[in-house]
């Protein structure tokens, strides 16, 4: 049976449970719900909270500009990070891999193939690979869209089934119902076009991302022939449950 196989992207406020600190509560939510469906399907995991987790350890003192400084952090934080994923994951009979990458990487042919058949091997190994930006020499994640865009791109290179992107609501609402404070979700749409106009231009309070950004992921996606899913990854079991028909989320075909 050819396993199915799906990027999920995970970003800052997920990870931290909208609160200041890594939830290992939820890494580990998430590795068991890996671990239930580690025989249908193969996850990639894309993961933002580099920065998230070095807030947790350090207060850098600095005189520089603030772009350095969140660099700095992201350095500090990766290591954190991945050991947070290895340990919880591991108690699951999981294993975890390290891979960082940058948009610059995309541009490049040769970087291309190598990426492809580096997460193949590992997938093929039962390595979950972790991926998220090399912040310490790119600052395009830390500026412009907390992974999103990375996700989508990833995506595209390894031609996978689907790609899943979790954020802190269940999906897209429309317009109307946000304005109403009774907010519903657009299950699901062909194409992008028609949740440009129900989308609004907030940020999360941890990530740099937005509802923007995950319309634009899903744009790179869409072009590569990926179905892409709108997910609210605060919520228990929330990949299971997107699976198997149980949440409400968007669906962007």
């Amino acid at each position: 049976m050819q396993m199915k196989r799906i990027l999920l992207k995970i970003g800052s406020n997920t990870l931290t449970k909208e609160t200041s600190q890594i939830s290992r509560g939820k890494i580990e939510d998430i590795g068991r719900q890996i671990a239930v469906m580690k025989d249908e399907y193969e996850f990639i995991i894309v993961s933002s909270g580099a920065i998230a987790a070095a807030k947790q350890f350090v207060e850098l003192e600095h005189h520089g500009a603030a772009i350095d400084v969140k660099q700095a952090l992201a350095a500090i934080g990766q290591p954190h990070l991945m050991r947070i994923f290895q340990e919880n994951f591991r108690e699951l009979g999981l294993s975890t891999s390290q891979c960082l990458l940058s948009y610059s990487d995309f541009d490049n042919l040769d970087a291309k193939a190598n990426i492809k058949n580096t997460i193949n091997v590992l997938v093929a190994n039962k390595f979950i690979p972790i991926i998220n930006e090399n912040d310490t020499v790119a600052t395009d994640e830390i500026q412009f869209g907390d992974n999103d865009k990375l996700a989508a791109l990833t995506a595209a290179l390894l031609q996978v089934d689907l790609l899943m992107i979790a954020t802190n609501t269940d999906g897209v609402y429309t317009r109307e119902s946000i304005e109403n404070n009774k907010p519903e979700t657009i299950t699901s749409v062909s194409g992008v076009q028609k949740l440009q106009k129900e989308i609004s231009a907030s940020k999360s309070t941890h990530g740099t991302g937005g509802m923007q950004s995950k319309i634009e992921a899903a744009t790179i996606a869409q072009t590569a022939g990926i179905e892409t899913w709108i997910v609210n990854g605060l919520k228990d079991n929330f990949i299971v449950d997107a699976i198997t028909g149980k949440s409400n989320h968007t669906k962007i075909k």
